[in-house]
């Protein structure tokens, strides 16, 4: 099945944006849901809609077995050991604010070191700030090459006998940098650190092996991977999770309560208080289903492709500047036109049916190390084309000549 007939499973894409056929050109902020997606969580809502792991009546059975079916479909799909090493959350955001808040603040104190990088999305840093403030550690970061990309020297000089938790992203939402994950892996575990690996923008395009990765944490969301808004993933070693606190308190994470004391269920339900989005795991499990039939490998080549295609077509533009690396990046490409404002980029390519981002990317450091106070993104997934890519550049050039004439 080619990249065409992927498109036709999306029912959004087959649209005109002010009069033009929809190119979409912002998955890595959320992509769009095939129609086998939607139908799973419709069908859930129509038929088996009920609260889980309390009822025993038919609905509740039928909505707790569609619920952990989509747990262990995530286990497999990230090569986990145990389906209760998988814990639902909100999305990314939300699973490594769990691991920041239940694992950060236990084992750091004053005089340990948390290490990150300067590219990291805002949700892979703040945390980080919280938790040195909160403890006393001390925040470093890994310095970036010229084109955005880490030396692992660097890494060994600023991971040290005093770093307690590394966390990194996979893959950059900016510069489509792919991070060397494993190798700085083994660099934390050499010193006694952890590994936490923020996977939003790496998950929905390559497969991945947590157990290869040998990574200590892991998270990501759907929605970026074809599923449902809302619901993410938080994937922990057992016997870290074993050991870490729940962060929120009410029903269904509860074991036993007295008026005084409580305890907590066995993993992964600790870690999920309250009646989760179950329509949302539902959508989920049907999101891996449809990505593996079409294969992680063939997604990833797929995208390669294009982005090598579009680098060519991109930097014939005069004036157009991309940023991070030429060589072994993701599929995302993040520039600017001459001294055109990214929002006004944006704007004149929506009026072309174009959709791509344009701001900070929730990366304000990394932009002022790019020197950049916003930059216009386009990210490809794999109901992108060539004739995309085509159009994208295309709407480019015609929008300085816009700009030029209006200066001019």
């Amino acid at each position: 099945m080619n990249a065409a007939q992927i498109r036709e499973l999306f029912p959004i894409l087959n649209q005109e944006i002010n009069g033009h056929p929809l190119v979409y050109l912002d998955s890595a902020a959320s992509s769009q849901k095939p129609v086998s997606v939607i139908e799973a969580v419709k069908q859930y809502y129509e038929h088996d809609n009920a609260n889980v792991h309390r009822g025993v009546h038919t609905l509740g059975s039928r909505a707790t077995d569609a619920y952990e079916g989509a747990r262990a479909k995530v286990a497999k799909f990230l090569n986990a050991e145990r389906s209760e090493q998988i814990i639902f959350t909100r999305g990314t955001t939300t699973s490594l604010n769990l691991v920041a808040s239940s694992y950060g603040r236990a084992v750091c104190r004053e005089g340990d070191e948390i290490v990150i990088t300067p590219m990291e999305h805002h949700s892979n840093l703040i945390p980080w700030q919280q938790v040195a403030k909160a403890t006393g550690a001390t925040l470093k970061y890994i310095p970036l090459q010229e084109d955005g990309t880490i030396d692992l020297s660097d890494a060994e000089r600023t991971i040290t006998d005093r770093t307690k938790i590394v966390a990194m992203t996979y893959v950059s939402n900016v510069l489509g940098v792919v991070n060397p994950i494993k190798q700085i892996g083994e660099i934390a575990h050499r010193r006694g650190a952890v590994m936490v690996v923020d996977g939003a923008q790496s998950t929905p395009h390559m497969k991945i092996d947590v157990q290869d990765l040998n990574c200590d944490f892991y998270a990501f969301s759907a929605h970026k991977l074809c599923g449902p808004t809302g619901i993410g993933v938080l994937y922990g070693k057992k016997d870290l999770l074993d050991r870490m606190e729940p962060i929120e308190f009410g029903g269904e994470m509860i074991d036993h309560v007295d008026l005084y004391e409580s305890t907590w269920k066995e993993l992964p339900y600790k870690f999920e208080g309250g009646t989760p989005l179950i329509a949302g795991a539902v959508g989920l499990g049907a999101a891996i289903d449809f990505l593996q039939e079409i294969g992680m490998d063939e997604i990833d080549r797929h995208e390669k492709r294009l982005t090598v295609y579009a680098l060519d077509r991109l930097s014939q533009i005069e004036g157009l500047t991309i940023y991070g690396p030429r060589e072994e990046r993701a599929g995302l490409i993040t520039f600017n036109l001459s001294d055109i404002h990214p929002h006004d980029v944006a704007t004149v390519l929506d009026s072309k049916g174009i959709a791509i981002r344009a701001g900070h990317h929730c990366c304000q450091p990394l932009m002022r190390w790019l020197k950049a106070s916003a930059t216009a993104r386009a990210s490809f997934y794999l109901y992108n084309t060539e004739d995309d890519v085509d159009r994208l550049a295309s709407a480019l050039i015609q929008t300085k000549e816009f700009f030029g004439d209006a200066i001019g």
